[in-house]
């Protein structure tokens, strides 16, 4: 597989719709947001997530593209697996390995590269007791954080079901006594929700980087697949509805890139629309506007005037 020899960044948009798309455990898992300014935070470790998973789920088993970071797994066993490849027949069963040397570190790298698609995309850090060093991947993304502020909503669950008959006894006493008591008998908890929030991040491809990982253009090609579908294979009642909304794409002609990574992302816009007219975010004209509950209340504009030489814009959805 060749590796990239383009450099590339690219945007992307999506939704959600009655979910939590990344709780923040320090605030009892209530949807993540910047205090100051009330817009919606998707950390990229959650994105990271949802790439590994869907990667795992549909080309799991498939050579080179095993996931190194699995929900329940032991790292340093998959650090081992590296040790007994390099060094055939001798035992590596302790707690502690080190490479003797330069050379059998950059062995150790490359075994780990070659084998998890995720080492080779994101990089790693695996100089955890048994150690295969570190790898900085040539693919990195930024927080999402949602168009417009959003106002999380806490939604209480109950269950009909008892967990034991002392429960349900205590359950029926109650239904004796009053209506509140049955409803107190019967709540189990809380659960957050965002009613509608679209969210944009944007990502960096490094054909430089990539050519120390051995990320590839087929690996490049599974990225944007996973970037397009992640969500479709993550759905959950605590998640709601998410989907991938917009991916754009810009492709530079060389490695190190045609032009500021900044400068291609404010070509892209996210506007409000409004009865057939479309308004900057926070505009005083939406003052009386409904609250966005659909991506038909926005719309997504490309500046593709006077685009700098050597980039290519691929919307690939």
């Amino acid at each position: 597989m060749p590796d990239l020899t383009q450099r590339h960044d690219f945007v992307l948009i999506f939704d959600v719709k009655n979910g939590n798309p990344n709780g923040d455990p320090d605030a009892g898992n209530l949807p993540r947001l910047d205090p100051e300014t009330g817009h919606g935070l998707v950390s990229d470790v959650s994105l990271k997530r949802k790439i590994r998973n869907y990667v795992e789920i549909a080309h799991g088993g498939e050579s080179g593209r095993a996931i190194y970071v699995q929900e329940g797994a032991i790292l340093n066993e998959k650090h081992r697996e590296a040790y007994k490849a390099i060094r055939p027949g001798e035992k590596v069963d302790g707690a502690k390995l080190n490479p003797h040397g330069d050379e059998e570190a950059d062995k150790l790298r490359r075994f780990m590269c070659d084998n998890f698609f995720d080492v080779r995309t994101f990089g790693a850090v695996m100089s955890t007791g048994i150690n295969c060093g570190q790898v900085r991947g040539p693919v990195q993304m930024t927080f999402a954080q949602s168009a417009e502020p959003i106002v999380p909503q806490e939604i209480s669950i109950t269950r009909m079901a008892a967990t034991t008959a002392r429960e349900k006894e205590e359950r029926r006493e109650g239904e004796a006594d009053d209506d509140n008591a049955r409803t107190e008998n019967r709540t189990m908890g809380r659960k957050h929700i965002v009613p509608y929030g679209v969210y944009r991040a944007h990502g960096f491809i490094s054909a430089k980087l990539a050519e120390r990982t051995g990320f590839s253009d087929d690996d490049l090609a599974l990225l944007m697949e996973a970037l397009e579908a992640m969500f479709e294979h993550d759905h959950s009642a605590a998640r709601g509805e998410m989907a991938t909304r917009k991916l754009i794409v810009f492709r530079h002609a060389t490695a190190l890139g045609n032009a500021p990574a900044h400068s291609l992302f404010d070509r892209v816009k996210i506007w409000r629309a409004f009865k057939g007219e479309t308004y900057e975010p926070g505009s005083e004209r939406l003052d009386n506007a409904p609250p966005a509950r659909a991506f038909s209340d926005y719309a997504v504009t490309i500046d593709r005037e006077n685009l700098p030489d050597g980039v290519e814009i691929i919307e690939r959805l």
